[in-house]
């Protein structure tokens, strides 16, 4: 175990402080899964968005795979990940991911994907054939989704519901007014209306969505944001702080303090969300197992 300072996550940016310090595993869990990722081809979210958990993940075997390949056709300002016209997807990847979920052991795969606009379906049809080739390798693995907007399409809506996730998660990512400099290819009310309609197609699936605190947001404006929501059943919900990647990215406004954090979980669960993950380090895909075995505990299962 080695203490590391994330300084390399914000690079020239303000001094971190010291709750975003953490001590990094490394070691032989942490290796053999990089070895299992990398056979597979699959990339991983966990790399391509420079996460700083990633060593604590990998160390527990878990790994956030990114179908699709690691070009994303949208250029959002907090996103580490490469914008660039992308490669067709690779007819085998839905195989090549199960293997590798199969040789993590995973009980629990998220599966999320650069924006494809680029393509008819957006990238819907590779989701589904994932989630499917997942089934069938690991019967009783909790599959989550992390998809893009699709535009609102309800054809790509439906079908990535078809494929059967468990769990299906969108990001608003910020609060209203910072949309446009955050994420200038998506909009608020369309996320929201992503996980609207996602309910309706499928009321047994959970919904879940995620938000980044330090990007100039007000409490105000935050509260807000929980509440639109709640208002479209959304059940998970996870916030963490927003960390530079580049100084070609969105500046850091602020870090907020652990106990803030707490507070906004608290607040959020009054709200009634049925599972919150609050903290500096926390990510859309950070620890969801445990999220989502909050839910399975508190209906008794």
């Amino acid at each position: 175990m080695q203490l590391t300072v994330l300084e390399s996550v914000a690079p020239r940016g303000p001094r971190l402080p010291p709750w975003l310090k953490k001590r990094l595993p490394t070691g032989g869990v942490l290796e053999s899964t990089r070895r299992i990722v990398d056979h597979s081809g699959v990339a991983t979210v966990c790399a391509e968005a420079r996460c700083p958990n990633l060593p604590e993940c990998w160390s527990k075997r878990h790994a956030t795979f990114m179908i699709l390949g690691d070009r994303c056709t949208r250029r959002c300002t907090f996103c580490a990940v490469t914008t660039a016209r992308p490669d067709p997807p690779a007819p085998d990847e839905p195989r090549r991911l199960a293997e590798a979920v199969a040789a993590l052991a995973l009980r629990h795969a998220v599966i999320t994907a650069v924006a494809r606009d680029d393509l008819p379906d957006e990238g819907a049809g590779q989701f589904a054939a994932c989630i499917r080739a997942v089934r069938r390798s690991r019967p009783d693995c909790v599959v989550e989704v992390l998809p893009a907007d699709f535009h609102g399409r309800d054809d790509c809506l439906r079908t990535v519901c078809d494929g059967g996730p468990d769990i299906y998660n969108h990001n608003l990512e910020t609060v209203e007014r910072l949309q446009r400099a955050v994420r200038p290819a998506a909009r608020y009310a369309r996320s929201l209306y992503v996980l609207e309609r996602v309910k309706s197609l499928r009321p047994a699936l959970l919904t879940k969505s995620g938000i980044m605190l330090g990007l100039g947001e007000t409490r105000t404006e935050l509260h807000r944001t929980l509440r639109d929501l709640r208002a479209v059943d959304c059940d998970i919900l996870t916030v963490g702080q927003y960390l530079r990647p580049s100084p070609g990215h969105a500046p850091v406004s602020r870090f907020v303090p652990p106990g803030e954090f707490d507070e906004i979980a608290a607040e959020a669960r009054a709200l009634g969300f049925r599972s919150v993950a609050a903290g500096p380090f926390v990510r859309s895909s950070y620890n969801a197992a445990e999220v989502f075995a909050a839910i399975r505990l508190r209906r008794g299962a």
